[in-house]
């Protein structure tokens, strides 16, 4: 990989990324430009902790608590679903059904079901139900339309 960077003595700031695969190492380079200063807080072991919301597999409402779930870790997040999602402002993220919210890049495979539902296959082997009410704006994104 080519890296070309230079230091400009007036102007704004820019990166400029171009790739031909979205590759781990590229997806790693994004991840950490688009989560910069972004970081959500909550509980876990009576502990405060951050966690970047590329690491979130999902996010889930249990019993009016929130929960985001990475690969090795449950935090307990504040807040509500809705305010999580609006405060991500990520298109990667997306809410899948009423009491849960997941991040479209940790999807490993997906197979459609009866009555217009879809059964999302995370990072992890975690299986996630998208209900039929949120079903075709999820194939219209990954559509890209």
């Amino acid at each position: 990989m080519k890296i070309d960077i230079r230091k400009i003595e007036s102007g704004e700031d820019e990166i400029i990324i171009r790739y031909r695969e979205e590759t781990e190492q590229i997806r790693a380079v994004l991840d950490v430009l688009r989560c910069e200063g972004e970081k959500l807080y909550g509980k876990k072991d009576g502990d405060t902790v951050s966690v970047i919301p590329g690491d979130i597999l999902y996010i889930e409402s249990v019993d009016d608590r929130i929960f985001a779930y990475t690969a090795g870790d449950v935090i307990r997040l504040e807040g509500s679903l809705a305010g999580i999602i609006q405060k991500l402002n990520d298109d990667r993220f997306f809410r899948c059904s009423k009491s849960m919210i997941i991040n479209i890049d940790k999807v490993e495979r997906l197979r459609s079901l009866s009555s217009n539902r879809i059964d999302a296959t995370m990072e992890g082997g975690e299986h996630i139900l998208i209900s039929r009410t949120y079903a075709s704006e999820f194939r219209r994104i990954l559509k890209g339309v």
